[in-house]
């Protein structure tokens, strides 16, 4: 126990001492406290409480002291020794020593308190000390100082690199399948002889088809002309998109999130996979054939400027497709250009840069994709590309890889089973911007 606090303690004592003793004695009496008595005793009580306050203070500096030096005990290694005079430091515990009760130790310190026996300095009385020299300091970043005793922060945030925004599976119709292959019919020709029918001026049959006889009978007859029409079976094969990654088990359980980080990058991975799949697959191998390479979608070639290109596009797919396009997929860099298009007085021909809302291009919306080449866009009714779900995305874990049994180690496994078709080629028109 330090020297101060012994001090503050009796000062504490001896007043609530007092003061007891002047109760006492008017209580051994059987009368009341006489108006000095009261006084003194009031004085006495309040000098005890003020005691008190500095007495905790003074004892939680001696338990921070008390847990320094605990520290210093399990570490069983002094400083460098030396002149304090001169910034040495003698042993840990004599370093880490509290700044305020260096102050109050000091010889300066207690010479200005000397005037004042109670240890109380009454209100509105100036107080200064002679400088008081500071034998050692705190260094928040040195092993060797305070920095002992900063523990890091583990805040748990794990920041990725970041990853391209997925549009274009919302854009086509997504269906489920519970078979690897996928039949749709699709009309490969269309002849429409639908006219007007005159009203029959005979009830007698041709009575030698292909004659000229019979032609002349059928022309009165009042027939209806035959239409054709021609069907194909389409087959569209399920494809698998994985990806795998190794962990350790010390690894995934020492860090709490690390299992679930692992998890959502998988599926990430995946899904930028698929769009890539959807849009620019080459149909090679187990590639599905991306609709930007799908056989029989027309083409629009670049004609004055992009919006004059766009717009052509959209009568191809109106008059030949026979859809209403929903949409147009262009690259960051070709919608930028949207944007920043100016006409011949330097005003934006678009809504310009305070505008809200989704970006159109004569009434289409504007899906913004870094799947899309720079250079072309993509225009069409995009409910005539279909995507079959045979599995959605799951995510698998096991040692059941190679050696990774004995070496304490995981494969972590994330993929989808889909099937992808352009039922309407003609649909879609791949329209150069450039």
């Amino acid at each position: 126990m330090s020297a101060r606090l012994k001090n503050l303690q009796g000062a504490a004592v001896a007043a609530v001492k007092k003061a007891r003793e002047i109760a006492e004695k008017a209580d051994s009496e059987s009368r009341e406290m006489t108006a000095d008595e009261r006084g003194t005793f009031d004085q006495e009580m309040q000098k005890g409480r003020d005691l008190l306050e500095q007495v905790k203070a003074a004892k939680a500096d001696q338990a921070v002291l008390d847990e320094a030096a605990k520290i210093v005990d399990e570490i069983g290694e002094p400083l460098e020794t030396g002149d304090e005079t001169k910034g040495g430091g003698g042993t840990v515990r004599e370093r880490v020593k509290s700044l305020g009760l260096q102050l109050v130790e000091s010889h300066e310190f207690k010479a200005a308190m000397a005037p004042y026996k109670d240890g109380r300095i009454p209100s509105g009385t100036p107080f200064r000390t002679d400088p008081i020299a500071v034998k050692s300091l705190f260094v928040g970043g040195s092993d060797t100082s305070a920095g002992t005793f900063v523990v890091n922060e583990q805040t748990g945030i794990v920041e990725m690199l970041g990853r391209k925004e997925l549009k274009i599976r919302n854009l086509v119709s997504v269906r489920t399948t519970g078979s690897d292959t996928v039949e749709y019919v699709q009309q490969t020709s269309h002849t429409n002889a639908a006219a007007t029918v005159a009203e029959a001026t005979t009830s007698a049959a041709p009575t030698a088809p292909g004659t000229a006889g019979a032609l002349v009978q059928a022309a009165g007859g009042g027939y209806k002309p035959e239409g054709a029409w021609a069907f194909e079976r389409k087959t569209a094969t399920v494809r698998t998109i994985a990806e795998w990654v190794p962990a350790t088990k010390r690894a995934l359980a020492d860090v709490g999130q690390l299992e679930g980080l692992i998890n959502d990058e998988l599926r990430a991975d995946i899904a930028e996979a698929e769009e890539a799949q959807i849009l620019n697959g080459n149909g090679s191998g187990e590639n599905l054939t991306g609709i930007r390479n799908w056989s029989g979608l027309q083409t629009q070639a670049f004609s004055t400027d992009m919006f004059e290109s766009v717009r052509k596009a959209i009568t191809k797919a109106r008059t030949i497709g026979r859809v209403a396009p929903n949409g147009i997929v262009l690259s960051p860099a070709d919608v930028e250009k949207v944007d920043l298009a100016k006409d011949l007085e330097g005003r934006y021909r678009g809504a310009g840069p305070f505008a809200m809302g989704p970006r159109t291009l004569w009434g289409l919306p504007i899906v913004e994709s870094e799947s899309q080449p720079d250079g072309e866009g993509l225009l069409g009714d995009f409910t005539k590309a279909v995507l079959w779900d045979r599995e959605q995305t799951t995510v698998t874990m096991t040692d059941s890889h190679a050696d990774f049994f004995i070496r304490n180690m995981v494969a972590i496994l994330a993929e989808e089973r889909i099937a992808f078709a352009v039922v309407r080629p003609t649909a879609f028109v791949k329209v150069a911007t450039a």
